[in-house]
C-alpha cells in the first residue's frame, strides 16, 4: 500500500444499520529538521518528498536563497529526520530566537497593517485566460490520488498555461506548498511567469511564499483570507479563488485574465 495512506477498521453505519468495515485514511508523521548541527523544527507532514519539504521550508524562512547554499542533505532510515549543512551556516542563537520546537507552526508575520514586510513586488507580463485557469484545475483534481482516496490531503502545483510541472500533496497546507518550491529549488525549474494551483485557503503566509517564488497567478479551489487579499494587491499577484467546475473568483489584479 501507498506508504502515505492506512487502512483502519472503523463501524460504519447507513442509516441505522451498522456493520465493521476498513477505511483509508492519510498517514500524518513527525518530521525534523536538523540544520547546522541544531533541531530547528517538527512539521507534522505526509511521509514523501521530505527532502524538498525541508529544501522548501528552509527557503520559505529566508535560511537559503537557493541550491547553492546547500552543502549536504541526509535523510535518516526511518525518514524522520532530515539534516541540512548550510555553506553560510546558521548560529545557535539565531536558531533558538527563531525557531523554538513546533509542531507544524509557521515563522514570523509578514502582513502588518499597510506593510508587506519586504517582500517583492511581483513583475510579470504572463496572461491568460479564464478557460486556461479552469482547464488547469480539473487536472489538478484528477492528480489528487491521495484526497480522491481519503479526502485529507492538501494538493499544490506550479503550473504553465497549459501543463501541471511539479504536483505536491500533503497534509499540511504549508508543507504541500513548500514541497513544490523545494523540489523548484532543487531541479532548477523556474517559476517566473508560471502559476501555482492549491485547494487550500489563500492565507498571507501562502500568498508570501508565492510572492518570493515571483509566482504571478495564484488560483485555488478554496478562499483567500482579508490579508491574502490585500497582499495580493499590494505585491501585484493574481489571486483566483473557488476555481470550480466552470466558475471561479478573482480577488486581486484580474488584468491577467484575457478573453480567449
Amino acid at each position: 500500500m501507498n506508504k502515505e495512506i492506512e487502512k483502519v477498521p472503523i463501524f460504519k453505519f447507513i442509516g441505522d444499520s451498522g456493520s465493521v468495515t476498513e477505511d483509508v485514511v492519510v498517514r500524518e508523521f513527525p518530521l525534523t529538521i536538523i540544520l547546522n548541527g541544531h533541531e530547528l523544527v517538527t512539521l507534522l507532514c505526509s511521509p514523501s518528498g521530505l527532502n524538498y519539504l525541508a529544501v522548501g521550508f528552509l527557503y520559505s524562512e529566508g535560511l537559503i536563497r537557493n541550491k547553492d547554499d546547500i552543502k549536504q542533505i541526509y535523510i535518516d532510515d526511518v525518514g524522520s529526520m532530515v539534516k541540512i549543512e548550510t555553506t553560510g551556516g546558521i548560529g545557535t542563537g539565531e536558531v533558538a530566537k527563531r525557531y523554538i520546537g513546533s509542531s507544524g507552526g509557521r515563522g514570523l508575520s509578514i502582513y502588518t497593517s499597510g506593510t508587506a514586510g519586504g517582500l517583492p513586488i511581483v513583475d510579470s507580463t504572463l496572461r491568460v485566460t479564464a478557460g486556461e485557469i479552469m482547464s488547469l484545475h480539473r487536472e489538478f483534481q484528477h492528480r489528487s490520488e491521495i484526497f480522491q482516496a481519503t479526502g485529507g490531503v492538501h494538493s499544490a502545483a506550479l503550473c504553465d498555461p497549459g501543463n501541471i510541472l511539479v504536483f505536491a500533496e500533503d497534509v499540511g497546507r504549508h508543507n504541500a506548498v513548500d514541497k513544490v518550491f523545494g523540489k523548484c529549488l532543487m531541479e532548477g525549474i523556474s517559476t517566473r511567469d508560471r502559476i501555482i494551483a492549491a485547494s487550500c485557503r489563500i492565507s498571507s503566509e501562502i500568498l508570501a511564499k508565492v510572492a518570493r517564488r515571483s509566482v504571478p497567478i495564484l488560483a485555488s479551489r478554496s478562499a483567500p483570507t482579508d490579508l491574502g487579499v490585500k497582499l495580493a494587491k499590494d505585491l501585484g499577484i493574481t489571486l483566483i479563488g473557488f476555481v470550480r467546475g466552470q466558475k471561479m473568483n478573482v480577488y486581486a489584479n484580474e488584468w491577467r485574465l484575457i478573453d480567449a
